[in-house]
């Protein structure tokens, strides 16, 4: 096995982050960090956590959306789609619960009803235009590939408090080992 070879340990599942490998030659997906939201048989379903866009909620929402909610490029699928992720301060009908305290909104209206109300933070909250999306085998192909590292145990505040600047490099030195390595490996290795 070469130096920077590695092999994933787990195969993954929903609450999963999954962190691209550092010499991705996809431009949607360098040095990303990408929760699952859904991983079923049929297909794969997750959000880039660390890929702010140039917009705010307001810039896509008309009236009463709090123009200080960022929002993030989920990914290359549908990109004329909004989602959302939130904290357990909000109770919302039909959320998805990602990992223990994280949700997967469903209930938009809701959710701008009750900021129009002021009835609830928008600190727990991250908006995503888009998603990443994987047909059946797909991401496993990718997987064998070693395309991505596979990241368990993920908390909620990582996914909604994390700075995006720094979260793949914070993710892959929390892994340790060899990982550590690719933390600090340059975008370009030519430029080393």
């Amino acid at each position: 096995m070469g130096f920077f070879e590695f092999t994933n340990h787990f195969s993954p599942l929903k609450g999963d982050l999954l962190l691209a490998e550092p010499m991705s030659e996809d431009p949607n997906f360098e040095r990303t960090v990408v929760l699952l939201c859904e991983h079923e048989e049929s297909g794969t379903v997750g959000f880039v956590l660390n890929r702010p866009s140039i917009l705010d909620l307001s810039d896509l929402v008309r009236g009463g959306a709090p123009d200080d909610l960022r929002v993030y490029v989920g990914g290359p699928v549908e990109q004329n789609t909004l989602h959302f992720l939130h904290d357990d301060t909000l109770e919302l009908a039909g959320s998805v619960e990602i990992l223990p305290g994280l949700y997967w909104g469903r209930d938009f209206e809701g959710l701008m009803e009750q900021l129009d109300a002021k009835d609830v933070s928008s600190l727990g909250l991250r908006f995503y235009i888009g998603y990443s999306g994987w047909t059946e085998g797909q991401l496993q192909d990718e997987l064998k590939r070693n395309s991505w590292v596979v990241y368990r145990d993920a908390s909620a505040a990582e996914v909604l408090f994390s700075d995006s600047e720094i979260m793949w490099k914070m993710l892959m030195k929390k892994i340790g080992g060899r990982y550590k390595i690719y933390a600090n490996y340059p975008r370009d290795p030519r430029l080393n």
